[in-house]
């Protein structure tokens, strides 16, 4: 297996950890500008955190006293706290050979998704569990919670290799996310599987999943639309497999018509039962696109 690693500056550096605050806070802002309070969920895990202060009343409760300000101020004021749910972010990582060769974009952006998915979790108060995904599908880290620990998270991401096949069916049926806390969960992949209807069955078995799921598929344009003609040589780069062609170009039309059906095919099986499913290029802008997952109704965005 080759070193197909990335440096940790390249995955996550002070720019990116920048961006990720602001986009925080702006779904923070979309989310208290919607609905107020604590928010609904079956689970039953809740946080507080301080909101602000107001003067206290004969109708409050005296334990709500915030007895240093009194003797500094001699005044009664009680703190006020916002219910915060706590859930249980599970990160799926695809780390078959296809996420890393020919195009290593699709490695660092599935990873960067990693870090941005599990830095919203630390900070929003919630749990985060990350897994690998190849031949089986792996829990990476203990379930962690803090901000302060996303540095341990993005030094175990940038030492993962990517290398082998992906037996999406396998992976998908023996998963099994903790239901002791409402589960959100993101699956970051190309789900190319050892056929192309694998990853349409596998779908299935994310039925017996608790919670929300987000099926996030990768890929480079040129796995689309690639820029060949002639005789060429094809390796599978999971199995090696080699295979010689002559493309024309209703050849790489056909070819592109088929790609469409097999990601259709997938979102298709996705939306049919309830489930999120995205495309992402990773020629288009992160932010973007990042935004745009979190904006269509998850919970870890607050609605």
């Amino acid at each position: 297996m080759a070193d197909n690693k990335i440096k940790s500056e390249e995955l996550f550096d002070a720019e990116f950890l920048d961006r990720l605050r602001a986009l925080f806070l702006r779904l923070r802002k979309r989310k208290q500008l919607r609905k107020k309070g604590m928010q609904s969920s079956p689970s039953t895990g809740h946080t507080r955190e301080f909101k602000d202060f107001r003067h206290y009343t004969r109708d409050d409760d005296y334990r709500a006293i915030d007895w240093r300000l009194y003797a500094r101020l001699d005044k009664l004021f009680i703190r006020l706290y916002e219910e915060i749910q706590e859930y249980h972010i599970h990160v799926m990582i695809d780390t078959s050979a296809s996420m890393s060769e020919p195009f290593k974009d699709k490695q660092t952006a599935a990873l960067k998704l990693g870090v941005a998915l599990s830095y919203l979790g630390l900070v929003g108060h919630h749990r985060v569990s990350l897994y690998t995904m190849g031949e089986k599908v792996q829990q990476a880290l203990p379930p962690l919670k803090g901000q302060g620990n996303i540095q341990r998270i993005i030094e175990h991401l940038s030492k993962v290799s990517f290398g082998g096949v992906t037996n999406l069916d396998r992976c998908f049926h023996e998963f099994r996310p903790s239901r002791r806390r409402y589960g959100i969960i993101f699956v970051v992949s190309d789900f190319f599987g050892s056929g192309i209807n694998e990853a349409h069955e596998a779908v299935r078995h994310a039925t017996t999943w608790p919670g929300e799921m987000h099926f996030i598929q990768l890929y480079h344009p040129e796995e689309r639309s690639p820029k060949l003609d002639g005789e060429i040589e094809l390796v599978d780069v999971e199995t090696q497999e080699h295979r010689r062609l002559w493309l024309t170009k209703r050849d790489l039309k056909r070819y592109e018509e088929t790609f469409d059906k097999f990601t259709e095919d997938i979102e298709r099986s996705c939306l049919s039962r309830q489930m999120d499913y995205q495309s992402w290029r990773t020629d288009l802008a992160f932010e973007d696109q990042f935004l745009e997952l979190l904006s269509r109704g998850s919970a870890l965005a607050g609605g």
